[in-house]
């Protein structure tokens, strides 16, 4: 069975999709080269593990990388199935490329020169942006993701907690090696925030807000809702699980200022009224963004 659709070569969505995998492997190398590598940060992944094995034999960190990506990758196929397209052999290339050329002009000098506190939030930042990039063009970062894939197939573990689990063995790697209790609290920072930014990138800056109110006044709060805020709901009936009656509730999705406005309005009609409100990463539907261009972006 396939998993990943063919796109057309040179097509409009195959050229948007390829250049983010440019810019996303180059950012991600960036971070690498200028801020994670020079303070033997180990952020998980098989490039913690090229990092580590830089300082014990001096091999590049890039082509050490590959040299894990690549058998990974083989593996990953032979046991998953095709999930693993020419995008991520793209990606996963690119990068071990652009992180040795970048170094190769650059050096193993840090960008922020001693302060590796800086480079570890900024090193986040980088590696959430690059990634960020690489899996908007559907493609996967491979490596220690692919490890975490095999073992939930065999034992039903979560993706989640098994990537964690490999990962924090990695940082754990590094500090038996290094041996230095601050570069896994400065790899746990820069895992944060680059997970921070990848879930920004992949689902973007959302301030919708899901609201339940529970009020006697349900049909002048349901005016307000489509007249004034021109915003829909769902009405739906519950019971009350203390006194058992009957009760309507008002299902519906607004930004922070309806949302504000819409409180204001509750209060002054029905002070007792019960709303529950629940940020939202990501809505589609009609009135927000398309599913369809979900699909397409």
């Amino acid at each position: 069975m396939a998993f990943l659709k063919k796109q057309k070569v040179f097509s409009k969505k195959w050229l948007i999709d390829y250049s983010l995998i440019v810019v996303g492997s180059f950012i991600l190398a960036s971070g690498f080269v200028l801020f994670i590598t020079p303070y033997k940060i180990v952020p998980g992944g098989v490039y913690g593990i090229s990092i580590v094995l830089h300082y014990l034999l001096g091999t590049p960190v890039g082509m050490m990388a590959l040299a894990f990506d690549i058998p990974l990758t083989i593996i990953g196929i032979k046991v998953l199935g095709p999930r693993f397209g020419m995008k991520t052999v793209v990606g996963f290339v690119l990068t071990a490329f652009f992180n040795d050329g970048i170094t190769y002009f650059y050096g193993y000098q840090p960008l922020v020169q001693g302060d590796a506190l800086l480079s570890s939030i900024f090193g986040g930042l980088f590696l959430g942006v690059g990634l960020g990039l690489i899996f908007k063009s559907k493609a996967t970062s491979g490596g220690s993701d692919i490890i975490a894939m095999i073992i939930s197939k065999y034992t039903r573990l979560p993706m989640g907690q098994l990537m964690i689990f490999v990962d924090s063995t990695i940082v754990l790697f590094g500090l038996i090696v290094f041996k230095d209790w601050k570069i896994p609290l400065y790899s746990l920072i820069v895992i944060f925030i680059s997970g921070k930014v990848l879930d920004t990138i992949l689902e973007g800056l959302n301030y919708d807000k899901v609201l339940f109110i529970i009020s006697d006044k349900f049909e002048e709060i349901g005016h307000k809702i489509i007249h004034d805020l021109n915003r829909g709901g769902t009405l739906f009936s519950g019971t009350g699980m203390y006194n058992h009656k009957e009760k309507q509730i008002i299902f519906t999705v607004v930004n922070r200022r309806e949302m504000a406005i819409l409180q204001e309005y509750i209060h002054s009609i029905d002070p007792h009224a019960f709303v529950t409100v629940l940020n939202a990463s990501e809505i589609l539907g009609e009135g927000f963004k398309s599913l369809k261009s979900k699909l397409e972006s």
